[in-house]
């Protein structure tokens, strides 16, 4: 049976899809740095806010986050 996967969304908390989805680090990484999987504030800082601080548009992250996930549902 396919696990169902949940699509993250703007209000989905960097720290939310860091614990869940260990297999979206790199797309973490790039767009937010190392520093992510340290930092306190990614326990309840969400995408959008990151994405602001990072001056970068969240609907790419997400696009990344997701295309990721669903690669790794296909493909386990």
């Amino acid at each position: 049976m396919a696990e169902d996967i949940k699509k993250i969304t703007k209000k989905t908390s960097i720290g939310e899809v860091i614990k869940q989805y260990p297999e979206t680090e790199a797309v973490v990484k790039k767009y937010f740095g190392a520093g992510c999987f340290t930092c306190p504030g990614s326990k309840t800082e969400d995408i959008a806010f990151g994405a602001t601080m990072h001056n970068i548009d969240p609907e790419i992250i997400i696009k990344e986050l997701n295309d990721v996930i669903e690669k790794k549902k296909t493909n386990p």
